[in-house]
């Protein structure tokens, strides 16, 4: 497997997360393409988009968050590896990462709702209501 824009360390994750997968380079189709978005005329010279295609899942992936085609290569092959590990149920990054949203905004509403409910049982409301007692006893 080749080495790509980024750290020694990116790199050795990203093989070992490839063999505990099973995804072997043999597996990938790999093209590149021109890229859309800003860059300008750099990006209108050079194909840096790359298209991903795992051949036994068939699972297809296309990166061109970047200028460069050697960091889109990495960001593909992590996103194809998402994408695999999402199909074999295995819960992924964006999961957590939803789940975890999910149970913030649970507890924001059940506060809120503690708050509020707090509110209605304020001294405030039971003086008006023993206000009302007294003005009964005068009338």
């Amino acid at each position: 497997m080749s080495t790509f824009a980024v750290s020694e360390e990116k790199n050795r994750w990203l093989r070992q997360k490839m063999d505990l997968l099973g995804v072997r380079e043999e597996d990938l189709d790999e093209q590149f393409i021109r890229s859309s978005g800003k860059g300008g005329q750099h990006v209108n010279k050079t194909s840096t988009c790359v298209y991903l295609r795992h051949r036994p899942t068939g699972i297809e992936v296309k990166c061109m968050a970047e200028r460069s085609q050697s960091l889109n290569r990495f960001l593909a092959r992590r996103q194809l590896l998402e994408k695999i590990e999402g199909a074999t149920g295995k819960p992924t990054a964006a999961d957590l990462k939803r789940d975890k949203a999910r149970k913030q905004k649970a507890r924001r509403k059940k506060r809120a709702m503690d708050k509020y409910a707090a509110r209605s049982d304020s001294p405030g409301e039971e003086q008006a209501q023993g206000n009302e007692n007294i003005e009964d006893v005068e009338g």
